[in-house]
């Protein structure tokens, strides 16, 4: 059976965008740390050659929970769907294709360059790709392209990008309403499940389903935030947390093996999902509007810059700091979230601050129409 129609007005955008859920930019942050941690302490690969040895012996009693930080991207993901329905809510295709472009695209732009600039330095050994790869980093598509990545976690920028598209041309353009975004919840759902039974290559790169539940819990959780007693959005909430506690599990446990990080349990993975669930939909029933102060704004602006530049350049920071400066392993760690917040900062008041406004503006803008002859 069809979910009933809305038969009540929609609340004004504008009016609903005035009151920040600033609860939700401390989320955010959360989340950035935790993807850090991962990529500082909790795995080996290259960061090994910023320590000297591998992080299992720089931090012998966290290595295996910060093994579990690479479910922050689980969490941004449900953050993203909450948000973006949030934000698409009755806003037309221009502006709502204006809104991600300029969020995304000139801290994006800045991270690529400074990323391609430092790795060409001769003091730093890690290697910058190649000119032409690096140019066409700059369009968001080197993945599924096939060209070197400049930044490690852009991966999770092109699952974003399909999801703004998804949701553009099934809720956006023809416009958002309840029906019409259980509906888009509920065929995503079933098609990305479909999607993974028959291992369609297109398919899967389209419907995204080890990522769809997450984003799909997120905009269930709108659906809650606009009416908690709305059984139709609980539902999609909890079949979404199902389905992704089991992508989680399925994708980031193996059997333990003494040569890699396999600390994992599947009953802290399961719980670290169910944490990122619950923290928004505590913030979606308003339990924490008390968290209402005013440097968590500021958290929220540094978080997408700090999560772009803080692997790469990480690896620098913690070989300057550790080997070269020989601080402790601790005092490195906090020494490189430390400045890599603070070029977040820089990014955010000098680029962000600059770009995303005149992006905005000029992206919306209407197109004037060609007078008539």
């Amino acid at each position: 059976m069809l979910p009933p129609a809305e038969t009540s007005p929609a609340p004004k955008p504008a009016a609903r965008r005035e009151n920040r859920l600033r609860a939700l930019d401390g989320l955010r942050l959360i989340a950035a740390l935790m993807v850090a941690c991962y990529h500082y302490g909790g795995r080996d690969g290259e960061v090994t050659q910023a320590w000297g040895t591998s992080p299992k012996h720089q931090f012998p009693a966290l290595h295996q929970l910060f093994a579990y930080g690479c479910l922050g991207v689980q969490v941004f993901f449900v953050i993203s769907g909450f948000v973006i329905c949030m934000s698409g809510w009755g806003r037309p295709l221009r502006s709502f294709f204006a809104s991600r472009a300029s969020r995304l695209l000139p801290a994006y732009w800045a991270a690529i360059i400074i990323v391609t600039a430092v790795f060409a330095l001769p003091a730093v050994a890690y290697k910058a790709v190649a000119p032409s790869d690096a140019l066409l980093n700059l369009t968001m598509l080197q993945q599924p392209l096939g060209v070197d990545r400049v930044l490690g976690v852009c991966w999770t920028l092109w699952a974003e990008v399909r999801f703004y598209a998804l949701f553009a041309l099934c809720i956006v353009l023809p416009g958002a309403n309840r029906r019409r975004v259980i509906l888009f919840c509920a065929g995503w759902t079933l098609a990305a499940a479909v999607a993974q039974g028959v291992n369609e290559p297109l398919l899967n790169m389209v419907l995204m389903p080890e990522y769809a539940p997450y984003f799909i819990g997120g905009v269930g959780l709108y659906l809650v935030h606009r009416d908690r007693r709305d059984a139709y959005a609980w539902g999609i909430v909890g079949v979404s947390w199902l389905i992704g506690q089991h992508y989680a599990v399925d994708r980031l446990w193996h059997a333990p093996n003494p040569q890699f990080f396999s600390d994992r349990s599947a009953l802290g993975i399961i719980l670290v999902v169910t944490f990122g669930y619950v923290a928004v939909a505590a913030i979606a029933l308003g339990w924490l509007n008390w968290a209402n102060w005013c440097w968590l704004t500021v958290a929220g602006a540094l978080t997408y810059p700090f999560y772009l530049v803080h692997e790469h350049l990480g690896w620098v920071a913690i070989e300057a700091y550790h080997r070269t400066l020989h601080l402790p392993s601790y005092a490195t760690f906090l020494a490189t979230v430390v400045t890599m917040l603070l070029l977040a900062w820089l990014l955010n008041r000098f680029v962000e601050n600059r770009l995303t406004p005149r992006l905005r503006s000029a992206l919306a803008k209407p197109r004037p129409q060609p007078a008539l002859r």
